[in-house]
């Protein structure tokens, strides 16, 4: 019985340090440049939403995107790409990026959210 709630605790902690490592790489990554911009980051998850329709997709494309940024599959409108360019290439981890991208979703998805 001992071992089994230890095996929990630890299970416990483990999922908790990830979701500390995904939130301090979304603030540090993310919003640090972000919350500087013209642009929130409230209103690129929406564009993703619109574009994309569900969780799958729209981290998929915000991932695929972040490692290869591209005018083409941008949602920004061209004026901004003109005005502000394209964002650079993420020198983060593909781990790291998923783990920003899921707590992005999570802070600004409305599925299970609206009653």
């Amino acid at each position: 019985m001992v071992k089994k709630i230890w095996a929990i605790a630890l299970l416990l902690l483990t999922l908790q340090a990830s979701a500390d490592t995904g939130d301090e790489i979304y603030k540090n990554n993310c919003l640090s440049c972000h919350e500087k911009l013209s642009f929130e980051l409230e209103k690129i998850f929406f564009r993703y939403l619109l574009k994309y329709s569900d969780e799958v997709s729209v981290k998929s494309a915000l991932l695929d995107f972040l490692e290869h940024p591209n005018k083409d599959t941008s949602v920004m409108p061209k004026s901004y790409i003109k005005s502000f360019g394209l964002k650079q290439k993420s020198t983060l981890s593909r781990k790291a990026l998923e783990e920003a991208i899921d707590k992005y979703w999570e802070k600004y998805r409305i599925f299970g959210k609206l009653y």
